[in-house]
């Protein structure tokens, strides 16, 4: 896609979540809920997504628990959609994914985006020759430097130029478009519910 439909895209994307939310606030203002239309969630909620098809087929041919298939068979496709969007923010970019990768530790730091290379190597589960090979490629277009540092000239520090700067907040940007067109069906009391839920099911994952 050209740079000119890319922006277009962005802003029309934008210009949607603008309408939605004047949308909103109209309707909430004019009865007092939320700016849902009446019978939307329920309208929603009985039409079929691939999920319910899903379930239909097993059906009565092997044992499963419908509610949780429906839950975890959702949150599967939900999170391909997501590496969906990041994709499109790499190819709306010009990126590669191992580019942003790198691109996003350094971001993380706070300017001036730098750490040291053996640091970055470690984070990225890069060997140093492993390391070399990619700071070669990311140097030569122009999106990061390396620099000796001050106080130990043996350390080699990696630093954002700003072209790097520039491009890692338009990849940013892209996937913020991305994960806005996901969640923009819930209001915000069903986001932090959704939200809350999701939690809930981590923490007893990851407490085990």
């Amino acid at each position: 896609m050209g740079r000119e439909a890319a922006e277009g895209r962005a802003r029309s994307a934008e210009g949607r979540a603008t309408g939605a939310e004047a949308a909103t606030e109209h309707a909430g203002n004019s009865d007092g809920n939320s700016g849902r239309i009446p019978g939307e969630n329920s309208a929603v909620e009985s039409a079929e997504d691939s999920v319910d098809r899903h379930i239909a087929r097993w059906t009565g041919k092997v044992p499963f628990d419908v509610p949780t298939e429906a839950v975890i068979t959702r949150i599967q496709l939900l999170a391909k959609h997501v590496s969906h969007g990041k994709e499109r923010a790499l190819a709306e970019t010009g990126l590669q994914a191992f580019e942003f990768e790198t691109m996003h530790r350094l971001a993380s730091r706070g300017a001036p985006w730098r750490a040291p290379s053996a640091e970055l190597a470690a984070e990225l589960l890069l060997s140093p020759a492993g390391m070399t090979g990619r700071l070669d490629t990311l140097e030569k277009s122009g999106l990061v430097r390396r620099l000796r540092a001050a106080a130990d000239r043996r350390r080699v520090d990696v630093e954002l130029t700003e072209e790097g700067h520039r491009r890692w907040l338009d990849a940013m940007r892209w996937r913020g478009v991305a994960e806005h067109e996901m969640i923009e069906p819930l209001d915000d009391g069903e986001r932090a519910a959704l939200a809350a839920l999701l939690k809930r099911m981590l923490l007893a994952v990851e407490t085990r």
